[in-house]
Formats: C-alpha cells, sequence, structure tokens
C-alpha cells in the first residue's frame, strides 16, 4: 500500500514541476517582451503605439476581415493575437501613407506579424479561405 501511495506522490511532483515550468517559460516570454529596446521602448510599447495611431483608420470591413484572420487562433489567446495582429497592420497602413485599413493591408500585416514556424498553417488557412496573398508570397522568404 505505501509503494502505491508513494508513486503517486511522485506522479504529482512531475506533473506540479512541468506545470511550473511551463507557465515560467510563458512568463519569461512575456518578460522579454516588456524589456526596453535600444530606442528605449519595449515591444508592447511599440504594439500600443501602432494600435492607437492606426485606431482612426480602421473600417467595420476591415475589423470584420481581421476577426476572420484570428478565427483559427484559440479563443483563450484571441484578443492578445489580434492587437499584436493589428498593431502589425496599423505599421503597414500607416507607413504606406494610407487613409484607411484595406485588405491588403490586412493580409501583409497578418503575414508579417506570423511567426516564420507558423508559415505553412498560415499559407493553408489563407487557401482554405480563398484569400489571394501571392502579391505577398516574396514576405515567406524573409
Amino acid at each position: 500500500m505505501q509503494d502505491w501511495f508513494m508513486y503517486f506522490i511522485i506522479f504529482w511532483a512531475i506533473v506540479m514541476l512541468a506545470a511550473m515550468g511551463i507557465g515560467g517559460f510563458f512568463m519569461f516570454r512575456k518578460f522579454l517582451k516588456i524589456m526596453p529596446m535600444r530606442d528605449g521602448k519595449s515591444k508592447l510599447d511599440w504594439q500600443n503605439h501602432w494600435v492607437e495611431a492606426s485606431r482612426h483608420m480602421w473600417t467595420e470591413e476591415s475589423k470584420a476581415f481581421l476577426a476572420e484572420l484570428v478565427s483559427p487562433v484559440p479563443k483563450p489567446f484571441r484578443d492578445i493575437a489580434s492587437h499584436s495582429i493589428a498593431a502589425r497592420i496599423g505599421q503597414v497602413a500607416i507607413e504606406s501613407g494610407a487613409k484607411e485599413v484595406t485588405k491588403e493591408h490586412c493580409i501583409e500585416g497578418y503575414i508579417r506579424a506570423t511567426p516564420k514556424r507558423d508559415y505553412n498553417s498560415l499559407i493553408s488557412f489563407l487557401n482554405k479561405k480563398q484569400i489571394d496573398y501571392k502579391r505577398y508570397e516574396h514576405l515567406f522568404n524573409k
């Protein structure tokens, strides 16, 4: 009887250590995002800047398209993903000198905001939704 209880305790100790390690990993990644870069602003500061600077440029159509683009992201992470993708889309729109965010800005910003490791799922999602991304294929090679 004691051996069974000891194995039970060891199992839960391993599960708890794994959970703390995974949580620590994600907390460390978040910590790195708030560290200031050379210009004195962090990645999160720049994201907030681009979102606020482009807020007046968003139309209902572009907001709906952004919601469609972030639909494959799991629901608990969708708000964070939407904010970071919206920041990149806003940056693209502002740097191009546009008056409003268009579908083309959304596609380009979505591709630029996606990490390289996720390009395969990004391409399959765009193909499944029949979204033309041929103009931006050069971004996948960077």
